[in-house]
């Protein structure tokens, strides 16, 4: 079946809500568990910032999916795989050594979670006409945020009502992943039967040695016009963003005395899981509409303020400690609507330096610089947080979003990149 067959509402947000899933169980939803079973901060920063690792070298083996099989059947396989290595995570918790083992299967689950990336986004732009690409950047930042808020927000939520009940978080951690394993399950199927198949989607054709065409892809990334300040806007667009986000969960569920807000599982997952979706899902949505309408060029600065400057409500947050449970899901959803309006412009980036030849190679180089910029920084957090406090912290934070201003300014884009009525030869 070609993909204009399929209308994209039928897969692009279920696609990358299971893409978002396990990237975010294996990076966020970790930390609230090792949070629950009793982890300091500066371990549960150190060891889930390595889980990082597979989104950073992950285009070493893209050029792997290129050569091979459709980006389709990469998509559906890897989707079996990360159920199964969710499944085992549920195993793990009631174990003597739960901690090495979680890890270990959790860096399985990334690797596959990295190497789905590769082939979902490569699908994505092969089946779908640039325009469409545009018109559906909102859409797909959205379900993947949908899935962000899902790991922080209902599932959560889910925990701790479970260890309220049950008395034992490793019991409720156990349950919670098998649920999970049991919905990529589903999404398996559902995509087994409902993912079109564009006649672009087919392996690459190697005219040489695989391996002589393996290098080509990464030399011609790295001879794009502009490459340096490309790399640098990849790089440090989310570097304050990126210690805020590995902070924030802990920063709401510590304790008052020690600068955090005090929250349970439950109100975490009502502050991220209600009506953070709500403004993440109209921020996402009216940041892809703004691009098809205006372009990326005309829209690329305003978002950078938009996607930055909300993250002031941590200060305001960590200075006052409200205790109004609606004050902070306020506070939340200004931070969120900003996320998901702003991070769209940062997909269009990527895309756009991923046209032409290889493109899904080359997006998962954009991808794997991203993943860089974002382990580093995450790394020292947790050290950073228990040596600053929160307080000081979260200025530091807010501090650290200046670089990306200054490579805002310096990147170059085509003024009709990403409109909707962009002639395209």
């Amino acid at each position: 079946m070609n993909a204009v067959q399929r209308n994209p509402w039928w897969w692009v947000p279920t696609l990358y809500f299971g893409q978002g899933i396990p990237y975010f169980v294996v990076l966020n939803l970790s930390v609230v568990m090792y949070k629950n079973t009793g982890f300091s901060n500066t371990d549960i920063a150190l060891y889930t910032s390595w889980l990082y690792l597979p989104w950073v070298i992950k285009p070493l083996w893209a050029p792997v999916v290129e050569m091979f099989g459709t980006k389709r059947q990469w998509t559906i396989a890897l989707q079996g795989l990360t159920g199964v290595a969710l499944a085992l995570v549920a195993f793990t918790t009631h174990l003597p050594a739960f901690f090495q083992l979680s890890l270990a299967v959790l860096w399985l689950m990334a690797f596959s979670s990295a190497t789905h990336d590769i082939a979902a986004d490569g699908y994505y732009m092969l089946a779908l006409a640039q325009k469409e690409q545009a018109a559906y950047v909102g859409v797909r930042s959205t379900f993947y945020r949908i899935a962000n808020v899902t790991g922080q927000g209902a599932l959560v939520a889910l925990a701790g009502v479970l260890i309220r009940h049950l008395g034992d978080p490793h019991l409720a951690w156990a349950f919670v992943f098998g649920l999970l394993g049991v919905v990529f399950a589903l999404l398996c199927v559902w995509h087994l039967f409902m993912l079109p198949r564009p006649l672009a989607d087919a392996p690459a054709r190697l005219a040489g040695n695989p391996f002589a065409e393996f290098f080509l892809t990464f030399a011609a990334f790295f001879k794009k016009d502009g490459i340096v300040t490309i790399l640098g806007f990849l790089l440090l667009f989310r570097l304050g963003e990126s210690q805020l986000l590995k902070m924030a969960v802990p920063f709401l569920l510590d304790p008052v005395a020690e600068g955090g807000l005090g929250l349970d599982n439950e109100k975490v997952g009502f502050v991220y899981g209600t009506v953070g979706i709500i403004a993440l899902t109209v921020g996402g949505l009216l940041g892809g509409v703004a691009i098809a309408r205006f372009g990326l060029k005309r829209c690329l600065w305003p978002m950078a303020f938009i996607v930055h400057l909300p993250d002031l409500v941590f200060i305001y947050l960590s200075q006052t400690q409200p205790e109004h449970v609606g004050l902070i899901a306020a506070a939340l959803a200004v931070e969120q609507f900003g996320y998901g309006f702003g991070f769209a412009s940062y997909l269009m980036f990527m895309i756009m330096v991923a046209e032409g030849e290889h493109k899904t190679a080359h997006y998962a180089l954009c991808t794997g610089f991203m993943a860089l910029g974002m382990m580093v920084p995450q790394m020292a957090s947790g050290w950073l947080q228990e040596t600053l406090g929160y307080r000081n912290f979260f200025i530091w934070a807010c501090l650290a979003t200046i670089p990306a201003f200054a490579m805002t300014a310096l990147v170059k884009i085509d003024p009709a990149f990403g409109r909707e009525d962009r002639q395209v030869v």
